[in-house]
């Protein structure tokens, strides 16, 4: 009852202020299924928060993803309904280490996750999502790459690409006679905790499931998994395949969107990790924001023109 009266008064001040919220895939139940206009993975709200005219934007993630609404809508005030909304990838590179890597390997283009903050995307040369991860980089058509942060994500990559990878402290400066991915130890306190054990324990109680991992997961987990994909592959996935049981390797709350949206499917439940992070938004926030235009993201504006320019590439590219 207190929760629909929440979303209740939400849904009548957005329309009364002329708002978009936007609802990443990771958002409680509650909230993912009642007030956002647009939900989805980081791609498509970086696609859909790019041609809204809306204003204000709540952004209903985490404080990157609130960077790159602001990136992209320089004139309206975008909203972050949460105090802090960190991320540890985002926390595991700063501008000043992107600085240092293309000191060390000049000319090598540098592809950034979006799972980092404004200033690292401002040194790169493009951003990429877990969904066009793979498509970014061979577009660059490179023999050798910088992708930061993510450590798994890059190696899901090097593997599917067939190239070899290494980090920073196993290569010399300028790192000459390498030709693969450079990649940085960045990693999400999320998936990094899900292992090719667990998903053996399911299979054997299950031996008709279908495994779905994100590919922030490890490449020994991606490797045991029948798909990895995006958020949104993983709900494609789930909505279009007959299997008989599914299991989720990604954030708790994920599972829970998708296991509502799809009553007639089995989704077994592994739900022991929820990202701290995302957890932060909650529906009182939401309505505070609207309210009170409280928590409002501001990007410097040199930081702004040239981290655009990365994010520009990326939705040319994709």
């Amino acid at each position: 009852m207190l929760k629909a009266e929440l979303v209740h008064q939400i849904n009548r001040l957005k329309k009364e202020r002329g708002a978009i919220i936007l609802g990443h895939n990771y958002m409680e139940p509650a909230l993912y299924h009642t007030v956002p206009d647009v939900v989805g993975d980081s791609l498509e709200l970086a696609r859909k928060v790019a041609e809204t005219d809306a204003d204000p934007i709540i952004f209903c993630g985490v404080r990157f993803m609130a960077e790159t609404a602001k990136i992209l809508n320089p004139e309206r005030t975008v909203l972050l309904p949460a105090a802090k909304a960190g991320c540890s990838l985002a926390a595991s590179i700063t501008a000043e280490d992107v600085r240092e890597l293309k000191r060390r390997f000049p000319g090598v283009p540098v592809v950034t996750y979006i799972n980092t903050y404004a200033d690292v995307k401002a040194e790169c040369d493009v951003v990429c999502t877990s969904g066009n991860a793979a498509k970014i980089v061979r577009a660059l058509d490179a023999d050798t790459v910088i992708f930061v942060p993510d450590e798994y994500l890059a190696g899901n990559i090097a593997r599917d690409m067939g190239w070899p990878i290494a980090f920073p402290d196993q290569l010399e400066d300028g790192a000459k006679d390498f030709k693969g991915l450079i990649g940085w130890r960045g990693r999400c306190e999320v998936h990094e905790k899900f292992t090719p054990d667990d998903i053996a324990g399911v299979r054997k109680q299950f031996p008709d499931v279908v495994v779905l991992a994100h590919p922030e997961c490890s490449p020994a987990v991606v490797d045991a998994s029948d798909f990895s994909g995006s958020t949104s592959a993983m709900i494609r996935y789930v909505k279009e395949s007959p299997a008989p049981h599914y299991l989720l390797m990604t954030e708790c709350a994920m599972g829970d969107n998708i296991a509502a949206a799809n009553p007639d499917r089995d989704m077994l439940r592994l739900c022991s990790v929820r990202c701290p992070h995302m957890n932060e938004i909650t529906l009182q926030d939401v309505l505070r924001a609207l309210k009170h235009n409280e928590r409002v993201i501001e990007v410097p504006e040199d930081i702004r023109l040239r981290a655009k320019k990365s994010l520009d590439r990326m939705l040319e590219l994709s």
